[in-house]
């Protein structure tokens, strides 16, 4: 008997989600130490995930014309994101903390969304994730660190030149519109590289939930739960009116729907950290959503 509708995509899923408390559980259970699961996250961050991103674009013939309504679409969901979550300062957080935690309202998950993407099409919906990730990591970026600027130093430029997920993503793009066909042992390599990456990515998704060490207080849960709301909510809310609007379908607008649904990213976390923030709070944040987005994603992608 098929399974309902509304339980296919949670199920279709579900071995995504598995990696993920599998990542929580190997932390707590194997004790390998924080130098492990870093080096990990190094080498998903500027090897793995660069190898997924370019072999998607370069082996997917893309539709240009539609990939611009596509970026439209997600511009507009992170800009949704961006305002109603400057409505945070309503609950009085101080301002280290509202910086802090205002980029959790628009940041995204890319380990998440790939894995998701290539889920639902395979290599086509990699490839379409890759560009709507490459082009969306510059304004995340940009916005969360002006947020934190008065609070540290970073040159945000030089980080964007350095992001290994731009850079694969921009090389990706190139190389397709040039036509450049990678020779088969190549295309191979890419594809053993790329296979690690989802489920090494999803375990270090796992891995970096911290639920106990922040102390939210009152005022803090009802600032964390109105993010939350934003992120999860609000957002893919919104993205549905848009996709109505721009009148995109199939691939292009399940992905924008998928990307809008994403959870907070750990690189929020790291940001914090460096920029002086309020990291302890971001890292809740980030967890907390994360574990409700394996609730939420399943409902949104059901209704796409």
């Amino acid at each position: 008997m098929p399974a309902p509708p509304i339980l296919a995509p949670a199920l279709a899923l579900l071995p995504d989600f598995a990696l993920i408390l599998l990542g929580a559980g190997l932390r707590r259970g194997l004790h390998l130490g924080d130098h492990f699961w870093s080096g990990l996250e190094k080498l998903i961050y500027f090897v793995l995930f660069p190898a997924l991103l370019f072999n998607g674009l370069v082996r997917t013939r893309i539709d240009w014309s539609a990939a611009g309504p596509l970026l439209a679409v997600t511009m507009g969901a992170m800009l949704t994101g961006m305002v109603l979550g400057y409505g945070a300062k309503l609950f009085r957080l101080t301002p280290i903390s509202f910086a802090s935690q205002y980029q959790c309202a628009f940041r995204f998950n890319s380990y998440i969304g790939l894995a998701v993407a290539g889920k639902l099409y395979g290599t086509p919906g990699i490839a379409a994730m890759a560009i709507v990730v490459g082009l969306m990591v510059p304004p995340a970026n940009m916005a969360a660190v002006w947020m934190l600027a008065r609070h540290g130093e970073a040159s945000v430029w030089r980080e964007l030149a350095k992001n290994p997920l731009i850079l694969a993503t921009v090389a990706g793009t190139l190389a397709n519109v040039g036509g450049f066909q990678p020779p088969e042992v190549m295309s191979q390599f890419l594809g053993r590289l790329g296979e690690a990456a989802i489920a090494l990515g999803l375990l270090a998704v796992g891995a970096g939930l911290r639920t106990g060490q922040a102390k939210v207080g009152v005022g803090g849960a009802a600032a964390a739960a109105y993010l939350l709301a934003v992120k999860l909510v609000a957002m893919p809310l919104a993205t549905l009116g848009l996709i109505r609007w721009s009148g995109i379908s199939g691939v292009y607008a399940d992905v924008a729907l998928v990307f809008a649904a994403l959870p907070t990213a750990s690189s929020a976390f790291i940001l914090a950290q460096r920029m002086g923030g309020d990291g302890p709070r971001v890292a809740w944040l980030i967890s907390v959503g994360t574990v409700l987005g394996m609730l939420t994603l399943p409902f949104w992608v059901a209704l796409r």
